[in-house]
């Protein structure tokens, strides 16, 4: 495989900023990137550890960490040990993450997030740079289309799981409770970058929020990167239903406030079988389709790259980016 020295931010969360990175790790040169992770998270393990003991949510910081770990066998036993929820413990430790306790005690430790990450990254010899879109407390919002409000980022995620959720009534605007700074090392990085990378993921929960940072559009100005958009592969009941290509690159534009600044959108073209394609119907997630007269009404200079970047694990019925083909499609832009 060819080895790139690109200097590329990588902007998300989730499971798509994970498989984003993992394919970057193996093709690119590991020092040169840099993941920028969310703060928000308010459930599971983080949401507790905000509560009970004031750090900013490690969930996303732990999952950059892992899938930046030079050695294969080293990132098994990690991930085994990140995602052990000390089930058999009694107590108020009991249900959480253990990587995301570490990720909290180092940040005690080294007194400051930034620092606490980066004993996390010389503990595990990741050579790319992880850091927060800020170090606010922050609570994400979301309103609704019939004017309901929803508070925090794991009620946001999981409306679709509320006995009283309408389908019709979608989210039209997210917000911050509180004023949220941007990180300066994250300014820094972006500015320097030659490429920024909005990973796929929650558009509403992990995209977006980032754009709500102060700061974040302004640094995005001023670099000359090359700026590209991972669509995602299906829609997400309760968050994105129905939408199209259009519709995912509407709420990026109009939260980056850029036009024209969007360079590239990278899109999946793999043929699925229908049966797979049934499947997530009866779940309520549709594929992405890609509506591309629109998008060039939308944003003219945009160039739509279509590759075949998923890849289908049958026995645990999800639908994927591949790691390498992903990266590899952007590297080669």
């Amino acid at each position: 495989m060819k080895h790139y020295k690109q200097k590329i931010v990588t902007l998300g969360g989730g499971t798509g900023q994970f498989h984003l990175l993992s394919g970057l790790r193996e093709l690119n040169e590991n020092s040169l990137i840099t993941a920028v992770a969310g703060n928000w998270d308010s459930g599971g393990s983080s949401g507790r550890l905000r509560s009970e003991i004031g750090v900013l949510p490690p969930g996303d910081i732990r999952r950059c960490i892992l899938a930046m770990m030079p050695d294969q066998k080293q990132r098994m036993v990690a991930q085994r040990l990140f995602d052990d929820r000390l089930t058999d413990l009694t107590g108020p430790l009991k249900g959480h993450s253990f990587g995301n306790l570490l990720t909290a005690r180092l940040d005690n430790i080294y007194k400051g997030q930034d620092r606490g990450i980066d004993a996390e990254r010389e503990l595990f010899g990741v050579k790319a740079k992880i850091m927060p879109i800020s170090i606010t407390n922050l609570q994400l919002m979301a309103e609704t289309s019939k004017g309901n409000k929803i508070i925090g980022e794991s009620n946001i995620d999981l409306r679709v799981k509320d006995k009283n959720y309408d389908k019709k009534d979608r989210i039209v605007r997210i917000y911050f409770d509180t004023r949220a700074d941007v990180n300066l090392n994250v300014v820094s990085e972006i500015e320097q970058a030659d490429k920024i990378v909005f990973s796929s993921g929650d558009l509403y929960t992990s995209i977006l929020p980032h754009l709500l940072v102060d700061g974040v559009r302004e640094a995005i100005a001023r670099s000359k990167a090359k700026l590209i958009y991972i669509l995602n592969l299906a829609t997400k009941p309760g968050e994105t239903d129905s939408y199209k290509a259009s519709d995912f690159l509407k709420a990026l534009s109009f939260y980056l406030d850029l036009p024209g600044r969007i360079d590239f959108m990278l899109v999946n073209d793999n043929h699925l079988d229908p049966e797979i394609l049934e499947i997530y119907k009866e779940e309520g997630q549709n594929l992405v389709q890609v509506d591309g007269e629109k998008i060039k009404k939308m944003e003219p200079n945009l160039k739509i790259i279509k590759k075949p970047v998923s890849i289908y694990f049958r026995k645990e019925h999800l639908l994927r980016h591949d790691s390498i083909k992903l990266a590899e499609a952007i590297l080669e832009i």
